[in-house]
C-alpha cells in the first residue's frame, strides 16, 4: 500500500504541474534499484530471506558472494564422466527423430561449454563465459514466457469454446515474449558484464555488481512497468532502513507498519473518490470488485467544485437516488436558517 500511495502522490503532483515526468523514468529507477540490489547480493550478509533466494534463482548460484579468487581447474574435473572408452560405450540402437535432435543439441551445447575463454575468477566451471550468458538468457526467457502464459490461461480457456483462436493467441501473445526478453536479457547482461569486468580487472569484486546491475536494468525497455520499478524501489528502501536499524543509526518504531498502512490506505481512498484518474487502474478495478461496483456509484459531479476533476472518467453519470433519503439544497437552507 505504501508503494501504491507513493505512486498515487506522484501522479497527483504531475497532474497539478508540481513535478515534470521524466521520459523512461521507470527504466532509470529500475536501473538504480537493480544496481544496489545486485551489490547487496554480492556482499557478505548483504541480503537474506526471500530477496536473496529470488536473486539466487534469477542470476544463478554462480554469482553468490565469494571472497577468494584462486585458480581452479577450469575444465578437466567432472568432464571425465562424459568420456567413455570406445569399447565401453553401449551400442547405439535406432532412435526416433526427436531423440536424435536432442542428442545433437546436447552435443553442440557441450562443445560450446567446454571450449572457449573462461576467467580463473569465474565460478561457472562447466561453461565458458559466452555459453554461460547464453544459457542464462535461454533459461530466464523460458521462465518469463511460461509465467505470462500461465497468467493468461484462465481468460483464454473461458473463450476457447467460442473463439478457438484464443488458444493460439495464448502462445503467440506479444506480452509473453516481452516478459521473457526482459528476464532473459537482465540475466545475460548482468552475467556478461560481470565476466567482462573479471577479465578487465583480473579479480572478482563486489563493486562489479553495481555496474553490472545498472546495465542489466536497461532490460526493462522490453517490459516497461512502473509497478515493478516502484515495488522494487520501495522494498530497497525498506531493506536499507532495516540495515540502518541493525547498525544503530535509525530508530525502530514497533507499530510503524500499521501507521504506514493506514496513511497509505487513506491516500488511495482519497484518490478513489476525488481523482480516480490518478489512481493505479489495477487498484481501481480491485476496489470495484471488492465493493461489487458500488465505488463507482457516487455522485462525483458535485465534487468537481474542488478542482480535482472527480467526474472526469464518469461522463455524465448521475446516480439514481431515493428522494426519501436525499436532502435538497433548499431543505438545507431552511434547516440551517
Amino acid at each position: 500500500m505504501a508503494n501504491l500511495a507513493t505512486e498515487t502522490i506522484f501522479r497527483m503532483a504531475v497532474t497539478r504541474g508540481l513535478v515534470k515526468p521524466m521520459k523512461h523514468g521507470e527504466v532509470l529507477l529500475f536501473c538504480l534499484t537493480a544496481s544496489l540490489y545486485m551489490f547487496f547480493f554480492r556482499c557478505k550478509d548483504g541480503l537474506n530471506g526471500f530477496a536473496f533466494s529470488a536473486l539466487k534463482f534469477i542470476v544463478g548460484k554462480e554469482e553468490i558472494p565469494t571472497h577468494s579468487c584462486l585458480a581452479e581447474h577450469a575444465y578437466g574435473q567432472g568432464s571425465e564422466r562424459d568420456v567413455q572408452p570406445a569399447e565401453e560405450r553401449p551400442e547405439q540402437t535406432p532412435a526416433s527423430r526427436g531423440s536424435c535432435i536432442r542428442a545433437f543439441a546436447r552435443k553442440l551445447l557441450d562443445s560450446l561449454c567446454k571450449h572457449g575463454p573462461r576467467h580463473r575468477c569465474c565460478k561457472h566451471h562447466q561453461d565458458n563465459c559466452i555459453s554461460y550468458c547464453v544459457k542464462g538468457f535461454i533459461r530466464m526467457f523460458s521462465v518469463g514466457y511460461l509465467i505470462q502464459c500461465c497468467l493468461k490461461v484462465p481468460s483464454a480457456f473461458r473463450q476457447a469454446f467460442t473463439k478457438p483462436s484464443r488458444l493460439l493467441w495464448l502462445l503467440y501473445n506479444k506480452e509473453n515474449f516481452q516478459l521473457g526478453a526482459f528476464l532473459g536479457s537482465f540475466v545475460s547482461i548482468y552475467k556478461g558484464t560481470s565476466c567482462l569486468l573479471r577479465w578487465m580487472r583480473n579479480l572478482d569484486d563486489e563493486l562489479h555488481a553495481l555496474i553490472a546491475g545498472f546495465l542489466a536494468g536497461t532490460s526493462m525497455f522490453f517490459y516497461k512497468s512502473t509497478t515493478i520499478s516502484m515495488y522494487l524501489f520501495s522494498k530497497l528502501v525498506e531493506t536499507l532502513y532495516f540495515k540502518g536499524i541493525e547498525a544503530g543509526r535509525f530508530p525502530y518504531f514497533p507499530e510503524a507498519d500499521t501507521v504506514i498502512y493506514a496513511i497509505s490506505t487513506a491516500i488511495c481512498f482519497q484518490a478513489a473518490v476525488m481523482e480516480v484518474q490518478n489512481l493505479r487502474p489495477s487498484y481501481w478495478k480491485f476496489l470495484l470488485r471488492l465493493t461489487k461496483g458500488r465505488f463507482a456509484l457516487m455522485n462525483r459531479k458535485v465534487l468537481d467544485v474542488f478542482g480535482t476533476e472527480a467526474s472526469k472518467n464518469f461522463g455524465n453519470f448521475t446516480p439514481k437516488l431515493d428522494p426519501r433519503f436525499v436532502l435538497c439544497p433548499v431543505d438545507m437552507d431552511v434547516q440551517l436558517g
